[in-house]
């Protein structure tokens, strides 16, 4: 009768109205206990036998509890579970199915079950597996933590766990699209010159097998440049809508490992009919534009075209002919189809005259290496490669930049949208920040400079001249992401009023969308299709995203892997300080582009001694300020952790 006295449950919910209780995140630690961070910045202790009721990154209201001048809360009501769908693997004991999630800071083993569809008996211990959360204690009628397989990744063993793995985490296609029987062309209404006579030729890497653009350059008499930009043309085999455009449009991109590519279109398209091979008729689209001696781009016009690369170049080839020529001595490789010496000279003026307007005109940032993993058979790491950034990647760039300005102008002029990246630069909540920031280190800025593209390329410019890493390394959390819009827009992280990309179709969907509005206004249509709306768009920039994710996990798993070694041998590497946490700072290696955790215990014997500003990215010691970020920090790596793929080093 008590229990269901209403006076008592009045009275109940009266003490539950007065209870303190605050609401935030969990967060872990390896100590068994945790902690409740709010919105608002605060901190709450959560004790262990309290961590037993939750998991890392749950969102939970809870009871505060005051004791004495300790705070701490007792998880009572679930918000948002912090763990969906995840990746684990299995484990067995006594019988019973388990599965630890592949996370840093859960090692809970969770109780579980296999779909219909899998038979328990087949998995073994250690074995990676895709789940999901079915019970949580938090909810109501739920009394504990219950899970369910879905798929099997992988063996424990299989030699490619990093790659499996990392495309289940992110959600990603594991294999490339299958491929049909016949490829017929598709093109009504579409006339296509014959440009099979003009000598065109392509640059890539060695192993590149979907190469889809090619150059042709000439010098005029009066010093301007004349170039003919050829993309490859898979629009002309997929039409929109069918089965194949369906499947590139939600993959997106090509996806770029480490090791393996993982492409948008059927390998048959994208490595064969589309790839411009030497001495092979294709389709394309091309661009004739005209570069004035000043780097101007004047007169510029498309075409649907039938093209023929007279001569397959590598970049070190390219590279070490033109240093060779501005070295005054006799190289050591020349090229041998039609005009290839005056070719690849006048793209090489083309490209000095394109770079010194953008160092005037727009924004160029410093080169960065690219590091290349040699992998065996079994996918274990020989080398890595840098591989620095030369004149003939550069020539490429600059082919490549100039064309995609060409087509932002083209859309924005006859079609209104496409696909544009777009760049606003301060992100509009922080730029009152960013003034009060810039105002701190006596840099004069107004609000009106951070959203007109021309103010904000001399406020750059101004920046760029004091040459202060720390100082651009903190601007940069003010910055906004690039996007991917329907609409034209800046791109600040360019400089440019707007950037629509069309020249590389065969490794992205938006280039596709870009070629077929391209043909419209070739076509002469009188109306435009809405070719992308947000949610395209939207779709676009979150796979380009997790594409970039699957790539950075992958290597950071073969750079544990392969430095493991240099954890006993104590080598000293040079470091960038690219991050300042409370819990420690950041360093990229530029000597192979891995990244290592240097935890604020290992900056001096004493921890109370450090003092870190991660709002301001600056680390003092014993009162004397000693790291900023960018700095240059040699390092000695003193763990290589392969079940969080993470390095962990300290200052040599």
């Amino acid at each position: 009768m008590l229990s269901n006295n209403s006076q008592l449950a009045q009275l109940k919910q009266q003490i539950r109205e007065k209870t303190p209780r605050v609401t935030g995140v969990i967060k872990a630690t390896d100590k068994g206990y945790g902690f409740l961070e709010t919105d608002d910045g605060q901190s709450f202790f959560v004790p262990p036998p309290a961590m037993k009721q939750v998991l890392h990154g749950d969102r939970v209201d809870a009871v505060l509890n005051e004791e004495k001048e300790r705070k701490s809360v007792a998880p009572e009501t679930l918000v948002e579970a912090g763990l969906e769908r995840f990746i684990g693997r299995v484990k067995k004991r006594d019988g019973r199915l388990s599965v630890v999630p592949d996370h840093p800071s859960i090692n809970t083993a969770l109780r579980a079950r296999t779909h219909r569809t899998i038979e328990e008996g087949s998995l073994n211990e250690g074995d990676w597996v895709v789940a999901h959360l079915l019970r949580h204690p938090l909810r109501e009628n739920d009394r504990g933590f219950f899970v369910q397989i879905d798929d099997v990744i992988a063996t424990s063993a299989h030699p490619s766990v990093p790659w499996r793995v990392t495309l289940a985490r992110h959600a990603l296609e594991q294999a490339s699209p299958e491929a049909g029987d016949s490829w017929p062309m598709r093109e009504e209404g579409l006339e296509r010159s014959d440009l099979t006579d003009v000598p065109f030729f392509t640059i890539d890497n060695d192993s590149t097998t979907d190469m889809d653009d090619a150059l042709s350059v000439e010098m005029l008499e009066d010093g301007r440049f004349r170039m003919k930009v050829a993309i490859a043309d898979p629009t002309a085999y997929v039409e929109r809508g069918d089965a194949v455009d369906r499947e590139a449009r939600q993959r997106a991109f090509t996806v770029y490992l480490p090791g393996q590519n993982v492409t948008m279109l059927p390998e048959p398209l994208a490595d064969d009919l589309c790839s411009l091979k030497q001495d092979e008729d294709r389709p394309a689209l091309v661009c004739t534009l005209e570069v004035d001696t000043d780097g101007v781009v004047g007169n510029y016009h498309f075409e649907a075209a039938t093209v023929r690369s007279k001569a397959r170049l590598n970049y070190e080839q390219v590279s070490d002919y033109i240093e060779a020529i501005d070295a005054g001595t006799t190289p050591s490789w020349t090229p041998t189809f039609d005009n290839g010496e005056a070719q690849l000279r006048a793209l090489a003026g083309l490209t000095r005259a394109r770079q010194q307007w953008r160092q005037q005109h727009a924004l160029v940032f410093a080169d960065r290496p690219d590091y290349v993993f040699r992998l065996d058979e079994s996918g274990n790491v020989l080398d890595i490669v840098t591989e620095e950034r030369r004149i003939g990647h550069r020539m490429v760039e600059e082919a490549m930049i100039t064309a995609n300005v060409c087509c932002a102008q083209l859309l924005s002029q006859h079609v209104g949208h496409g696909i544009f990246n777009v760049h606003q630069g301060i992100a509009s909540e922080k730029a009152e920040q960013a003034q009060a920031f810039l105002a701190s280190q006596s840099v004069e800025a107004t609000l009106e400079q951070f959203n007109d593209i021309a103010e904000w390329r001399a406020l750059r410019h101004q920046l760029d001249e004091r040459q202060d890493a720390w100082l651009d390394a903190r601007l940069r959390r003010f910055q906004g992401y690039s996007v991917m819009q329907s609409e034209p827009g800046p791109h600040f992280g360019m400089g440019l009023p707007a950037y629509a990309t069309w020249t590389s179709p065969i490794r992205k969907y938006g280039d596709m969308v870009n070629h077929r509005l391209i043909k419209q206004v070739l076509r002469g249509d009188a109306e435009h299709d809405k070719a992308a709306d947000a949610s395209v768009t939207d779709h676009l920039s979150e796979r380009r995203r997790l594409n970039r994710m699957a790539e950075r996990d992958v290597k950071d798993w073969l750079y544990v892997r392969h430095l493991a070694g240099a954890v006993t041998s104590e080598t000293v590497f040079e470091g960038e300080i690219v991050d300042i946490r409370r819990g420690g700072l950041r360093v990229r290696l530029p000597a192979n582009g891995a990244s290592a955790f240097v935890p604020a215990s290992m900056l001096h014997t004493s921890r109370d001694a450090v003092a870190i500003d991660d709002k301001e990215g600056l680390i003092t010691i014993e009162g004397a300020l000693c790291h900023r970020l960018g700095d240059v920090l040699n390092v000695v790596l003193i763990e290589a952790r392969e079940e969080t793929r993470s390095l962990v080093a300290r200052p040599a």
